[in-house]
């Protein structure tokens, strides 16, 4: 495998995976691993079949032939559903928040605590969820003046970074990030880009889909490039250049 990191352990390994919608192959024989704790950006222009390859690692739309692999052992990513069971956690650039909700309800959102008044009418435990938020936050280093407040008054780096922690509330061991720093300012990228190197150094891979070098050279380990459903190849961020990865883009060409 080309780029692989010796010894170290693969949170996902997909081995030639395949997708046509009728004529069209979106997706054509792709191969590449993700090591634990460590970040790899899939780039490529419109059309490369980076959505596709995220529809279907995040179990939105599986394969129509290949394998894929968590830590050595086959899974099936049927539904969704199936890559949460997996460990796997999808950030869409919608981001999937309830604007009118707070930060804690959002990031407890479908799986609310209750606790029993009067020893038997379930509601809602505020304090519990509340406490809880700001570990996780706190844990990940992500600063919230407020918790209170409905996140559609809050930035968009803030908003990125409460949709994230809902996904670590889980037991996430990869999380696939479709274009975060998308439509971000300078500051809120950096304040994203840190989340993510805090993840990192906590064992969590990240996979993040960006057309955004500038970004991808700051913070990913190694770098995917796709072109026409194929992949071009691997490469390691440190051994490689912005030209190498501008001319596999363009012309799917290592050299």
């Amino acid at each position: 495998m080309i780029g692989e990191m010796e010894g170290a352990t693969d949170v996902l390994r997909v081995t030639e995976l395949s997708k046509s919608y009728g004529g069209l192959k979106a997706m054509d024989g792709v191969s590449f691993s993700v090591k634990r704790g460590e970040v790899m950006a899939l780039v490529g222009d419109n059309g490369a079949g980076k959505s596709t390859l995220v529809k279907a690692l995040s179990g939105a739309q599986p394969p129509d032939s290949g394998q894929i692999e968590s830590h050595g052992q086959p899974i099936e990513l049927r539904t969704p559903r199936d890559a949460d069971a997996a460990g796997i956690g999808c950030i869409h650039q919608s981001l999937g928040l309830v604007d009118a909700l707070n930060v804690p309800e959002n990031v407890f959102l479908g799986r609310e605590l209750q606790r029993k008044r009067f020893g038997f009418l379930p509601e809602l435990d505020h304090a519990s969820m509340r406490e809880k938020t700001v570990e996780l936050l706190e844990r990940f280093g992500v600063n919230l003046s407020t918790l209170n407040t409905p996140v559609v008054k809050l930035s968009g780096g803030q908003r990125q970074s409460i949709a994230i922690s809902r996904l670590l509330l889980q037991d996430v061991r990869l999380v696939i990030m479709d274009e975060p720093m998308a439509a971000l300012g300078l500051d809120e990228g950096k304040r994203v880009m840190q989340l993510v190197s805090n993840m990192r150094d906590q064992g969590i891979s990240i996979f993040i889909i960006s057309h955004n070098l500038e970004h991808v050279f700051q913070i990913a380990d190694r770098i995917a490039v796709l072109k026409n459903g194929r992949l071009v190849d691997v490469v390691e961020t440190a051994k490689t250049t912005r030209d190498a990865v501008i001319k596999m883009i363009t012309f799917g060409s290592v050299h």
